[in-house]
C-alpha cells in the first residue's frame, strides 16, 4: 500500500509549510522551497525537519 495522493495533497513541508510532492523513485516527499527530501519508511512519510535529506537532484 503505497502513499495515497489524499494525504500527499494534504501533507506540507513542517519546515516552511510550503507544497511538497512525492519524488520520481516514489520513496520520498520533496519540498522545493527548503530542498529537502522526507523519506517515505513503510508507507509513512517522515515528516521530522532533523531527518529530511538534502535534495541533491536540482
Amino acid at each position: 500500500m503505497a502513499v495515497s495522493q489524499e494525504l500527499i495533497d494534504i501533507l506540507v513541508c513542517p519546515k516552511c509549510k510550503g507544497k511538497i510532492f512525492l519524488n520520481d523513485a516514489k520513496d520520498g516527499l520533496i519540498c522545493d522551497a527548503c530542498q529537502l527530501i522526507y523519506e517515505i519508511r513503510d508507507d509513512i512519510p517522515v515528516m521530522l525537519i532533523d531527518e529530511a535529506k538534502p535534495n541533491e537532484n536540482r
